[in-house]
């Protein structure tokens, strides 16, 4: 969130790097944490170093791990977000087409999440990402979340708000790359090497097959026990993070058991990707990590030169904070953030693992990328520092050190297959219910590298009553009720194979109950208006109670457990609501329809602009920048507790905030708002502007010049607009020094 600096621009920081700090506290790696990301061209490398503040504690003796969490404080965080607003930062959309992974992957998988210390907020936090992206709800109730301590009980550790933002970043990743995933977090009772192994042997005895380590440190002599006590898991893909201080190794990722995951700069651009990469390099003490091994053994299937040992990275994905992913967070932050570091590409490469299938039992699936190598993103520009040989820390053609072999092209690089070169992949079909009674008629599909070849299809964990044909085709009627975990797998002729793992969920008890919700239709309203709707649904079974919920309705309005949506309107916008009715056997049926909240009144006498003093903390139905709907102390508002700030951060920056209203025919129109300008610059000279448009004309003007102490009243005649679509812009613009801040509150477009 930004502070306002009355002095001028805030001065950028640098991670500390003082003879008082371990070598290894520099070392370890962690999380970014930035609060909007800055646009960067392909083939460019990082941005330069902002203000930054650490997060998390540093090392204080060898054999203990940190995230390195850096949060910026040059920039605002936005908070609550309205259902049709993006937050910055890639989100799982993004991230699916930057990979090419299926948007319901995951299914069936158990993806598990080691870190250090509590987030007692983990779960609440991780249902505002998922909601506000559409995701399936992920919550203990469903038994699609988890959180257990480093026994696999309920003692948690204290809470620390550092490590949440790391916790809550890698639930994000996870939900992101892998939406059907189940998930399993680990928290160790402290950083210690001792503590967080023992997290992932918890994790693995708990059923996940995927693990995530987005921690690190320094090498020592004390590596290879620590190898054989805690990372050799054959048949689970356990991911670490590669580091974040640039050229150099540390220990879990140097581990001979486990994918080491190094980081890259992902932008869009106009190839028939869509995409490039490049190595992450902010500065020759921040980038991703590389190198090699001073201890580790190298495995088998790592067959580079230049290192006799253990070679870091494996893969890659993105970690770079100008590029950066959307985390929410809200235990020691405040909601939306953009973070960085290899600390995110740890869990996205875990859950691309996790789409991929289920790994062979003996298997160390870090194997799995190198038999695949053409099915991967080969990244061949950037540097992360100065090496010989100068594969270690440059991208070239094929494997190098910062990025290994590349990124995801889709999971065939990540599944269990044989190294005959063919690589079969099978398309998850996704999470699936029915009930019992039903008949099931369910087509699962694969594909082959090689062409020509014939897959053969086997099935275990299905529904009791149903089953597989040899060419994918599951049929049959579902005969006992409960939750299966399902995995289909395909072979071809030379023995490749590949795997997709789903549940499914057969209710309704032994009377194959059908419960039916009956549509009420679109419906449409306007902010202030109070709302009475009654949904109702039948059940086939008599004598049945319904018991009603509902997701996705206007801010105000709820729904009761007989089914009666009621409230007031407050927040403009079009939402997607879908009501459900269980009976109780627990067979369920829903309905979705749209419900339009209009911002007020269609005749004169009206006040046209929705959410006009910004009090319900997001920007919709405005458009607004990253970050302008703004309630801190840094500048206050005129009414309530919100307001929107447009600039103030004393660098070249754009802040824009607009609002489309329809003003009716034959109505006089009136725009008002309370204006605060504050301002570093001095003199007559306008450095820093604020222009105020409807549609295309210019309706007012101001400046640095026209600051003053508090709130001023503007009002202008828009009746000129009667009878048009008007849209109301707000932009302002900053130059590359001295902060100007226009803050804006308590506005309207009132009709007579």
């Amino acid at each position: 969130m930004r502070t306002h600096n009355p002095s001028g621009p805030r001065k950028r920081g640098l991670r500390a790097m003082t003879a008082a700090v371990p070598a290894f506290a520099l070392t370890a790696m962690g999380l970014l944490a930035f609060a909007a990301p800055a646009a960067q061209a392909a083939g460019a490398t990082s941005a330069s170093p902002v203000s930054v503040k650490h997060v998390c504690a540093a090392p204080t003796h060898p054999g203990q791990m940190a995230c390195l969490a850096l949060a910026r404080t040059d920039i605002k965080e936005p908070m609550v977000l309205a259902p049709n607003a993006t937050p910055s930062g890639y989100g799982p959309s993004d991230l699916q087409s930057a990979y090419k992974l299926p948007a319901n992957g995951g299914a069936g998988a158990t993806i598990g999440i080691v870190d250090a210390q509590d987030d007692p907020n983990a779960e609440s936090d991780l249902a505002a990402y998922r909601s506000q992206y559409g995701l399936p709800a992920c919550t203990t109730a469903n038994g699609c979340f988890k959180k257990v301590d480093q026994n696999g009980g309920t003692s948690y550790p204290t809470g620390d708000t550092g490590w949440a933002g790391e916790i809550s970043l890698d639930l994000d990743m996870v939900s992101a790359a892998a939406p059907n995933a189940h998930i399993l977090l680990v928290e160790a009772t402290s950083a210690n090497m001792s503590d967080l192994g023992t997290s992932v042997n918890t994790a693995v005895s708990l059923g996940a097959k995927y693990v995530s380590n987005s921690y690190g440190g320094s090498e020592d002599s004390t590596d290879t026990s620590s190898d054989s006590s805690y990372f050799n898991h054959p048949g689970v893909a356990i991911t670490v993070s590669a580091g974040d201080s640039a050229y150099g190794a540390e220990y879990p990722a140097s581990s001979q058991y486990v994918t080491s995951v190094g980081g890259t700069a992902l932008t869009r651009n106009s190839s028939a990707r869509g995409w490039g990469e490049t190595v992450w390099s902010t500065s020759s003490s921040e980038g991703t990590g590389s190198g090699c091994s001073a201890y580790d053994p190298k495995p088998s299937w790592q067959t580079d030169t230049g290192c006799s040992k253990r070679t870091v990275s494996d893969v890659s994905a993105v970690a770079d904070p100008a590029t950066g992913v959307a985390v929410y967070q809200t235990y020691g932050g405040s909601g939306w953030a953009v973070y960085g570091g290899t600390s995110a590409s740890s869990p996205i490469i875990a859950s691309v693992y996790a789409d991929a299938g289920t790994p062979g039992s003996g298997d160390y699936p870090a194997k799995y990328p190198y038999q695949h190598t053409t099915a991967l993103n080969d990244v061949t520009s950037g540097n992360n520092g100065s090496c010989s040989p100068s594969y270690l820390c440059t991208a070239g053609t094929g494997y190098d050190g910062p990025t290994g072999l590349g990124t995801p092209n889709g999971t065939a690089a990540f599944a269990a297959g044989t190294s005959t070169g063919n690589t079969v992949t099978v398309t998850s079909p996704g999470n699936q219910s029915t009930t019992t009674g039903s008949s099931v008629s369910l087509q699962v599909n694969g594909s082959d590298s090689a062409g020509g070849q014939t897959l053969t299809y086997s099935a275990t964990g299905l529904p009791t009553g149903l089953s597989i044909s040899s060419s994918g085709l599951i049929s049959g009627t579902a005969s006992a009720a409960g939750t299966y975990n399902v995995t289909v797998k395909a072979t071809d002729t030379t023995g490749a194979n590949g795997s997709a793992s789903f549940t499914w969920t057969v209710s309704g008890g032994t009377g194959g109950n059908t419960v039916t919700v009956t549509s009420p239709g679109n419906q449409s309203t306007t902010t202030g208006s109070s709302v009475s709707l009654q949904v109702n649904g039948s059940d086939s079974a008599g004598g049945q109670t319904l018991t009603y919920s509902a997701t996705g309705l206007p801010t105000g309005l709820s729904i009761s457990s007989s089914g009666l949506i009621s409230g007031t309107a407050s927040t403009a916008g079009t939402y997607n609501v879908t009501v459900k009715a269980t009976d109780t056997t627990g067979a369920n049926g829903s309905a979705s329809f749209t419900w339009t909240v209009s911002g007020g009144g269609t005749g004169c006498g009206a006040q046209l602009l929705g959410n006009a003093g910004f009090e319900t903390g997001s920007a919709a139905p405005w458009t607004a920048s990253a970050g302008v709907l703004d309630n801190s102390s840094g500048e206050p508002a005129h009414s309530g507790s919100w307001k929107a700030w447009l600039d103030g951060y004393g660098t070249s920056h754009t802040d824009t905030l607009s609002q489309t209203v329809s003003i009716p025919a034959g109505c006089h129109a009136t725009l008002s708002f309370w204006l605060h300008i504050d301002t570093a610059e001095t003199g007559s000279t306008a450095y820093d502007t604020l222009k105020v448009q409807a549609n295309s004309s210019t309706v007012a003007s101001f400046s640095n010049v026209n600051h003053n102490t508090g709130y001023v009243q503007k009002s202008y005649d828009l009746s000129s607009f009667a009878g048009q679509t008007v849209t109301l812009k707000f932009t302002g613009t900053e130059d590359s020094s001295l902060q100007t801040s226009f803050v804006i509150d308590d506005t309207a477009i009132t009709t007579s």
